[in-house]
């Protein structure tokens, strides 16, 4: 009993904890700007206009660049709390985060005892990452939230299977956290290419195969492609194009792409300050050739030819098929030069820096953390949230090794979903051409529950085995 009331106490003083530095984040340093507000401007359209697109000088264009996810919830909260009173979408985004704390210490107290629920707790409300997004208006937040709420709902699911009812109310949870989740961005369905079959190997095992068990899996199916057939109705009658999803590229149909510039970026970029400075800056903005690296170059020639590019480009002020055909061309060159590094070394670290840089994009610090010459105290800030993101992911691998220990059927399938659900993520982050560290973001639910586990024992059966 005493144990008991401990628990809890601990559990509100971290919770307390944790709001506060929500709160903190909020109040402090707001960040809204970019996606933030054409997600807004999607969402204010479609409140006064009905309209999903964006705003321009001739009227509403409408759009299929963006999922209707996030817009829906933004136009939401503009219509209890007021049109562009971003503050009060914060603070939702906020209660939220704080809701996929709870859910991520519940899922870890059921798996590995109450002590790893309480760590996990911990790690969560205390994680700056997580936290930050809170306080930025971008579908982040509410996509950890889906994440959580999914696994969380899926353990809950394989216990109750195991007692016999494939039918119960859990299955509602993974089916709103898959499909909001896909909603939000599509490259969460990754989720549910992890989970969907291993939702498909519980009910079809050799110790229960039963056909008739397979509805629970065609119900969660079911409610993750039907909003995506809706969305690709929707894209068929305005722009008569089979699109379920959001594009790749973010271009509606009839817009051209500059593939040959992303591909020549691609042949040098790693980290995240060559996608602000280059990557984000083209069409439209100046470039500066500074801004790249050595690697950008094979020869002196090279740089002479991209600085002429260059130059033409911010003269004319914006991208066209010429530029676009040069850096092509550009691109070609190193290829053919270093295939190795273009196709293995470059996406591994461009992988790297996504997963290990300071996670600091949305604070007052600079893009170049390691330039200590320029900025000292801003740069050890930023080598200590570089620090922390890898002791988080150094205890996720140690846990996950220690969970091994567990002999519980639905626990070892978790711990698989889990993992293809990381390692789906990496290989997709793989192919892209920018590296941003909110890419790997949607993965610190597992990161944060595995990292509780490093602190505690296997136990031999799940606490899931009782209700």
């Amino acid at each position: 009993m005493i144990q008991g009331v401990r628990s809890w106490v601990v559990a509100a003083l971290l919770l307390l904890a944790g709001a506060s530095l929500r709160i903190g984040f909020v109040h402090y340093h707001p960040f809204i700007a970019g996606d933030s507000l054409l997600y807004a401007d999607l969402a204010r359209n479609m409140l006064q206009h009905h309209i999903f697109g964006f705003t321009e000088a001739h009227g509403i264009r409408p759009t299929l660049i963006r999922l209707p996810g996030y817009p829906l919830l933004l136009a939401a909260c503009f219509a209890v709390f007021g049109i562009g009173n971003f503050i009060a979408v914060l603070w939702v985004q906020a209660l939220l985060s704080l809701v996929e704390c709870c859910l991520l210490a519940s899922l870890a107290a059921r798996l590995m005892g109450r002590r790893a629920g309480l760590i996990a707790l911990g790690l969560a409300v205390l994680c700056p990452f997580t936290a930050n997004y809170s306080a930025v208006p971008l579908a982040e937040s509410c996509n950890l939230f889906c994440v959580s709420l999914t696994l969380f709902s899926l353990e809950r699911w394989i216990a109750a299977q195991r007692k016999g009812n494939v039918w119960n109310p859990w299955l509602l949870g993974i089916g709103f956290g898959l499909s909001f989740g896909i909603l939000l961005r599509p490259d969460q369905a990754l989720l549910a290419v992890a989970v969907v079959p291993a939702m498909a190997w519980i009910v079809l095992r050799p110790s229960t195969r039963s056909l008739t068990q397979i509805g629970p899996v065609a119900a969660v199916t079911a409610a993750i492609v039907l909003p995506l057939m809706l969305w690709g109705v929707r894209n068929w009658r305005v722009f008569h194009v089979v699109q379920p999803l959001a594009p790749r590229f973010a271009i509606d149909p009839g817009e051209t792409n500059p593939y040959g510039f992303q591909r020549w970026y691609r042949t040098w970029a790693i980290d995240f300050k060559a996608t602000v400075d280059v990557y984000w800056n083209y069409d439209g903005s100046p470039l500066v050739l500074s801004d790249l690296p050595a690697r950008a170059f094979d020869n002196d020639a090279e740089r002479v030819e991209t600085a002429q590019i260059y130059a033409k480009y911010n003269d004319f002020g914006s991208a066209t098929k010429q530029f676009d055909d040069a850096f092509a061309r550009l691109a070609d060159q190193h290829i053919a030069a270093h295939p190795v590094r273009y196709y293995l070394v470059l996406p591994a670290l461009k992988l790297a820096d996504m997963w290990l840089r300071p996670r600091t994009e949305f604070m007052r610090l600079p893009l170049d953390w390691w330039n200590f010459k320029a900025h000292r105290w801003q740069s050890m800030v930023s080598l200590a949230y570089a620090l922390l993101d890898a002791i988080y992911l150094a205890l996720a691998v140690v846990g996950l090794w220690r969970w091994r220990g567990q002999n519980w059927v639905g626990a070892r399938l978790l711990a698989y979903t889990m993992v293809a659900f990381v390692f789906l993520r990496c290989a997709l982050l793989w192919t892209i051409d920018n590296s941003e560290p909110r890419y790997t973001l949607e993965c610190f639910p597992v990161v944060i529950l595995l990292a509780a586990f490093a602190f505690v024992r296997p136990v031999k059966d799940s606490a899931a085995s009782s209700d």
